[in-house]
């Protein structure tokens, strides 16, 4: 049996839980039902985002790659900010989330008003990432110092599972909207701006402020028999990503996980080749992720319960294979079976890769740095998949899709050998 050592802040794989490990924190389920009913409410926008940016105001899949990683990149940088204030006092982590809750709802009603304009689209979206990059980190670290570190697997599979049952409905609602509206996106941003508040409003009343950080022991002062002034006392030293980064163990996950999120094209432009290589009907595009996000469902948590056993480094780089499976299954001949292959392996790629990173990443970080060092390390990965986003639109425009999703197979085969040596090789158990 592998797992990841920590040198001495814990390892990656502890033994298999007692009971207090069996059962998910409450805290684990309240935030599993914000983010189930806030993901109805964002993928109702994304899944007819791509059809309605492309397809309805004619964009390139350049300028659709551009836009798409330019407003993850903002996420990226902002995720930096949230995790800082969250980490400055306990009972930060909440606040500081349900901040980016309502930030992410408000900007609905920013795609209603844009009527088109590339400008209000433009401002909407970047309200909408930044909401998301503001609240991610806070809540991860709730999740994870809430849950005892050797059921930080499940907790984080739970947390997923309920949050992509959430993407799960999204799309339907979306689809719901469209066709009994005749194709009214405006419909379908105010029924999304209602669900995003109701997520903040379930936010507020059944997350708890504080989090189970645990209360370092007053350290006493000696007093010297010639009493001088008052000794200062120093205040820690606020979490930065400096300090976070100086761990060798977590460095090389960060490094991992951005090279990794360098070679990956984004869900949008698989779902777009899907479209095209299969002449879908545009209303039913929102349906395409419904495959991807129940094979997601159905292995969250056995994926995390697998990673708590296991260790988590080995499923985080086999989860990366299978996505390197889909683009491999997308250079073949199109049909429906395939289709349906590329969003099962889609699926199985977020079981293993999504919650188990932080999982992963979660034990290293000490608890009064927790939610600075997983915003560091999603900062990283989010770069890097801006890079890959923008890349792999630029090749399509220019050399057009299957060329592109050629060099972007290449890019992720070569980014899974040099993760595989990144990444700490852990000690058998």
């Amino acid at each position: 049996m592998m797992y990841l050592a920590t040198t001495g802040r814990g390892s990656d794989a502890p033994p298999r839980p007692t009971g207090v490990g069996r059962r998910v924190p409450g805290t684990v389920l309240a935030l599993g039902a914000v983010s189930l009913v806030t993901d109805v409410s964002s993928e109702m926008v994304t899944a007819v985002l791509p059809l309605y940016l492309v397809l309805g105001l004619g964009l390139s899949p350049l300028q659709f790659g551009f836009l798409d990683g330019m407003f993850n990149g903002a996420t990226a940088l902002v995720r930096l900010l949230g995790g800082r204030l969250a980490d400055r006092g306990d009972g930060r982590h909440k606040a500081v989330a349900g901040a980016g809750y309502l930030l992410s709802a408000l900007s609905r009603l920013g795609l209603l008003l844009a009527g088109g304009a590339a400008g209000g689209i433009a401002a909407a979206l970047a309200a909408d990432r930044l909401g998301k990059g503001v609240r991610t980190a806070p809540r991860d670290a709730m999740i994870s110092l809430s849950a005892p570190p050797e059921a930080l697997g499940r907790a984080f599979g739970v947390h997923r599972a309920m949050d992509t049952t959430g993407a799960l409905i999204g799309p339907l609602v979306a689809f719901a909207v469209l066709w009994a509206t005749a194709d009214a996106y405006d419909a379908v941003f105010v029924v999304s701006f209602a669900t995003g508040l109701l997520g903040v409003l379930v936010l507020a009343l059944f997350v708890p402020g504080r989090t189970g950080r645990p209360v370092p022991a007053p350290v006493p002062v000696p007093v010297p028999v010639p009493a001088p002034a008052p000794a200062r006392v120093a205040r820690p030293a606020r979490p930065t990503a400096r300090r976070a980064l100086a761990d060798p163990v977590f460095r090389r996950v960060v490094a991992a996980a951005a090279l990794l999120g360098a070679a990956t094209i984004g869900d949008s432009f698989l779902y777009l080749l899907l479209q095209r290589r299969l002449d879908l009907p545009p209303e039913y595009f929102p349906l395409l992720p419904l495959g991807a996000a129940a094979c997601y469902l159905l292995l969250a948590v056995p994926a995390g319960r697998i990673a708590d056993r296991t260790g988590r480094r080995t499923p985080f780089l086999y989860g990366h294979g299978a996505l390197l499976a889909a683009y491999l299954v997308l250079l073949a001949p199109p049909g429906w079976a395939t289709a349906g292959l590329v969003l099962v392996l889609l699926g199985v790629f977020y079981a293993a890769t999504d919650g188990v990173l932080m999982a992963l990443a979660g034990p290293v970080l000490p608890p009064e740095r927790r939610a600075g060092g997983l915003a560091v390390l999603q900062t990283g990965q989010a770069l890097a998949r801006l890079v890959g986003a923008a890349g792999f639109g630029a090749a399509w425009t220019w050399w057009g899709a299957r060329p592109a999703l050629a060099v972007a197979a290449l890019a992720l085969a070569a980014g899974l050998a040099a993760a595989w040596r990144i990444l700490p090789e852990g000690k058998t158990s």
